[in-house]
């Protein structure tokens, strides 16, 4: 279902006012810029139906969303106990998805919020943990929209820069997503952007996580069942500390100082920080809450 509930003050918690302009804008794609988060529901519960199992139920989804495929898939499983093999599910699945995913549209507001961002002069990349295969398949009819985005500055799930295991929630698609931007800052001379002055949009919980870990600032615009699971936790999710994410004692060593309020790369904010907010469209995007000019 598109977002197309109006923004309205009690359901947003807004940011401070003493961050730095937002220089960068780093986007996930599914359910966020594109709805296919709905297709997804539809062919899974196609299967499902097949073998007399319940459609997929969104406190279940809500753990699927913005995670790697292998991780999604072991959740999807153990739910679904389904009498086929992965296997055959993955071959049903995918034959579902050639026919559908092509048929995405862009959710409300996206395609004006690009062009205002790319009109000026804000940095874009896309961080999403769709693959390489099946991101042709959601994008191919819509270069239009995703030529916002240069080729150098899309970072997808199978990307080899992503450490194995280190997916959504953890940090490190949107911390190599800005890596992406400063390469090439770098390279002309120009000034490098810190994680505080990057904004991420998402619209799944763990991305909302990770995004938080990077030390980044995160818009929040979720389907609107999904809010519906998380209703009365909004400020858990803004600052991160659902529990998506668990640290182990290589991350904690790794740890590094963002420079940026004191916010450390890798860990998540507390309630109320002011680094998140929740909307729930992207139309009537407040830019000049965020430094933006358009």
């Amino acid at each position: 279902m598109p977002h197309q509930t109006l923004v309205r003050p009690e359901d947003m918690i807004s940011p401070g006012t003493d961050f730095p302009k937002v220089r960068a804008c780093l986007f996930d794609m599914d359910g966020l810029l594109i709805d296919t988060e709905d297709i997804y529901t539809f062919c899974n519960n196609v299967i499902l139906q097949q073998y007399g199992r319940p459609c997929l139920p969104w406190n279940v989804k809500a753990q699927l969303q913005g995670r790697p495929g292998p991780e999604s898939a072991e959740i999807f499983h153990a739910w679904a106990q389904l009498p086929i093999s992965r296997e055959d599910f993955s071959v049903k699945q995918a034959a579902l998805q050639r026919i559908n995913f092509p048929t995405t549209q862009p959710l409300p507001g996206v395609a004006g919020l690009l062009a205002n961002l790319t009109a000026s002069g804000t940095h874009l990349a896309l961080a999403t943990s769709s693959h390489a295969i099946n991101f042709k398949l959601k994008t191919a009819h819509l270069q239009p929209l995703f030529s916002y985005f240069p080729e150098a500055n899309r970072v997808l799930g199978d990307d080899k820069r992503i450490p194995k295991g280190r997916g959504k929630p953890a940090p490190d698609i949107y911390l190599i997503a800005l890596k992406t931007i400063n390469d090439d800052l770098k390279a002309k001379g120009e000034k490098e952007i810190t994680p505080a002055e990057c904004l991420v949009f998402e619209d799944s919980v763990p991305g909302v996580e990770a995004g938080r870990r990077a030390g980044m600032r995160v818009i929040w615009c979720p389907h609107p069942e999904l809010l519906k699971i998380y209703r009365g936790r909004e400020a858990e999710v803004l600052a991160g500390i659902t529990g998506m994410q668990k640290d182990d004692d290589e991350v904690e060593n790794a740890l590094d100082q963002s420079g940026a309020k004191g916010r450390v790369i890798g860990r998540p904010g507390s309630l109320g920080d002011g680094w998140a907010e929740l909307l729930l469209t992207l139309k009537g995007f407040p830019y000049e809450r965020y430094g933006i000019m358009v």
